[in-house]
């Protein structure tokens, strides 16, 4: 039996509900459910709200169905020593049962061409060390694992805490 094709699209407003469905089984896949707290009021607030925080990409099956089963996730950083603007791909997943179609190449060139359109100098994300399949993945593709550089978050209550912290005089 033949596959469907799919589209790759823009996620629209209507297609938030999905793509929280995408971020709760990309969790589901990382082991890190217990960290999703997002629903999709904010989710929709953050992709389609009066200061839209990032956007997506959804890839639905061409099937009577219509269903997302591939999203990325991106917003605009900055490099200062580029002086230019990047893309961050903040997330990226493909359901299990899509794999090896084709379909994560065609979201990270849809990135890439995205982020030379608009003068970035970089297109940038992170992986899970424990990943070997995704990292084997970026690497045929092209990119660089930067072994030396680790994420760096403040969260919850520390991030309140240090937020408190904030003074307009230095000493």
């Amino acid at each position: 039996m033949t596959r469907p094709s799919c589209t790759l699209a823009p996620a629209a407003r209507q297609d938030v509900p999905d793509l929280l469905r995408l971020i709760k089984a990309l969790a589901d896949y990382e082991h890190l459910s217990h960290l999703v707290v997002a629903d999709v009021p904010a989710l929709e607030d953050a992709l389609f709200g009066e200061h839209p925080a990032a956007e997506a990409l959804i890839v639905r099956e061409d099937d009577e169905n219509r269903s997302a089963i591939a999203f990325a996730l991106f917003f605009t950083n900055f490099s200062t020593f580029l002086g230019r603007p990047g893309i961050w791909l903040e997330d990226l997943f493909v359901l299990p049962a899509h794999r090896g179609r084709g379909i994560g190449r065609r979201l990270l060139a849809s990135l890439a061409a995205t982020a030379r359109a608009r003068g970035c100098g970089r297109l940038e994300w992170s992986v899970l060390d424990w990943n070997t399949p995704a990292i084997g993945f970026y690497e045929r593709l092209g990119a660089t694992i930067l072994p030396d550089w680790r994420i760096a978050r403040v969260t919850g209550a520390a991030l309140a805490s240090f937020g408190a912290l904030s003074s307009p005089e230095l000493d």
